[in-house]
């Protein structure tokens, strides 16, 4: 193993210039909005340099990578596709040819999620080419997930019939394996009201002032909430407010909440459209709908995948093989330094598809700290995105 390890840090370091130079030109593409076509076939043209057995665009418009033809199947999950700008008058430089600064590379999709990209990318060659791949079929996911976590893993898993036995997701760890993070519900509630001119406000009903104790009420039921004591305290947020009118001199006669529930284990959606259900007045539950939410939006290919908008919570155990996997590939390749830790992500994942619905086993292990991922200052430090190579590179070596 420590030959191994040596040969494996000298190939790192003799292609750091190449990682990084890959990594700022697929970071200089845009790719929002779900829209990861031309990074993709950027992506896809790193693979093929490195000799990929397979390199394909599957139907609903992800990159795939794969290597080798073992029995075990490990996938490696990176999503390729950022949110937007937001203003641009708060970018003091250009958000996708960024900035370095201090070791830092400052840009959009710097962190989430581009920061694995080329680490998976190259370390799968370098396991290939140090025989480190036996018993594996190995593949890359570059995906579509901003706007709706799992859909891409989804579709990659139903229409091209490829099932793993583990996944390695590229979310940004601070280099710490992370094995689990709390899920999402989302769903919206309607309500309708009469609408009447202004002026004669008492004739109508106000589908927005029937709205805010229902408002009222979820901004309050956080208290109740009991805390999983890894995942942490679950959480609700009304994030979007709607209304409709005949014009804005009428009474409103339809609003709309959409609501974030981030849950823990439990807390599934049957149970949570219960609470909603509880808060609305008996009295007026006619006047109020409750929808779950089905992701139809297509891909860049044109495809649609209906994906429910519930993404279940899901953790493995400390000691689970997986975990312990690969945190004997961290103590192997930096023995020294601060304690290897385990954690949770804060945010969701596509882990929660993996895991969380299909029981697959699935760590995280990506360069960069979570906090920043859709930030302004989203940074990630260039020496982790090259370091990040030798994890994904000697992990499968690990896994018995």
């Amino acid at each position: 193993m420590k030959e191994i390890i040596n040969t494996l840090n000298q190939r790192v370091a003799n292609a750091e210039g190449d990682i990084l130079r890959f990594f700022r030109e697929i970071v200089a593409i845009p790719s929002m909005d779900s829209d990861i076509e031309e990074v993709g076939k950027r992506i896809g043209e790193e693979m093929r340099k490195l000799n990929y057995d397979e390199v394909y665009v599957d139907k609903y418009g992800s990159i795939v990578g794969k290597i080798g033809n073992g029995p075990k199947i490990l996938l490696y999950d990176t999503h390729i596709d950022t949110v937007g700008i937001g203003d641009p008058d708060q970018w003091e430089w250009d958000p996708f040819e960024g900035k370095v600064e201090d070791g830092m590379l400052y840009a959009r999709g710097a962190l989430d999620e581009k920061n694995s990209t080329p680490g998976m990318v190259y370390g799968l060659a370098m396991a290939r080419d140090l025989s480190l791949l036996e018993g594996f079929t190995c593949y890359i996911l570059g995906n579509i997930e901003e706007w709706c976590d799992g859909v891409g893993c989804a579709a990659f898993h139903d229409w091209e019939g490829v099932h793993p036995d583990f996944v390695v997701i590229g979310e940004p760890t601070n280099m710490k394996v992370y094995r689990g993070h709390k899920g999402r519900i989302e769903m919206e509630i309607t309500c309708k009201g009469k609408s009447a001119h202004a002026a004669s406000n008492y004739m109508g009903d106000n589908a927005v002032y029937k709205m805010l104790p229902i408002i009222q009420a979820i901004s309050e039921m956080e208290k109740d909430f009991e805390p999983h004591e890894f995942l942490g305290q679950g959480r609700v947020t009304v994030t979007r407010i709607s209304s409709v009118s005949p014009s804005t001199n009428a009474v409103p006669d339809e609003c709309t909440i959409f609501i974030d529930r981030r849950v823990t284990f439990g807390e599934t959606k049957e149970y949570w459209r219960n609470a909603l259900e509880a808060i609305i007045p008996e009295s007026r539950k006619d006047d109020f709908e409750i929808r779950k939410l089905i992701y139809t939006e297509p891909s860049h290919t044109g495809a649609v995948y209906e994906y429910e908008q519930y993404f279940p919570a899901w953790a493995l155990e400390e000691n689970h093989p997986f975990v312990q996997a690969s945190v004997k590939t961290l103590q192997a390749l930096w023995s020294t330094g601060d304690p290897f830790g385990q954690g949770k992500w804060d945010f969701s994942t596509n882990g929660n598809y993996w895991t969380g619905k299909l029981g697959i086993p699935s760590i995280g292990f990506g360069p960069g700290n979570e906090i920043y991922a859709h930030a302004v200052n989203e940074h990630v430090p260039l020496k982790d995105v090259v370091e990040a190579t030798k994890f994904y590179a000697l992990l499968p070596a690990m896994i018995k």
